[in-house]
């Protein structure tokens, strides 16, 4: 079942938003993937969301579709580099790998 599209779920006031939309965007095109950046779209991290110990979801939240319909949570922050910062080709080289050897 190939992947047939990225799913990201954002929020414009979360500052970690903008680095998973920069990922998102990038892997897509170089893999030639279909994306749907979603803003605030609570019921479907409701659905397919990874939520904490008390039920609640976080945004942002990285997810993919396979060719049959199905949707699977990938990713939900940018990995972090040794100083602490976000390592955004650490996120695109995590992403890439999952989408190549999905499923």
């Amino acid at each position: 079942m190939p992947v047939n599209k990225l799913i990201a779920v954002i929020a414009e006031w979360e500052a970690a938003s903008k680095y998973v939309k920069k990922i998102v965007e990038e892997v897509s095109k170089k893999l030639n993937i279909n994306l749907e950046i979603k803003n605030e779209d609570w019921d479907f991290l409701a659905t397919y969301g990874q939520k904490d110990e008390y039920g609640g979801v976080e945004v942002p939240q990285i997810f993919i579709e396979d060719d049959k319909g199905n949707i699977k949570f990938i990713m939900g922050r940018v990995p972090l580099d040794e100083e602490g910062k976000p390592d955004l080709e650490k996120g695109k080289k995590i992403l890439e790998e999952i989408i190549k050897n999905y499923p």
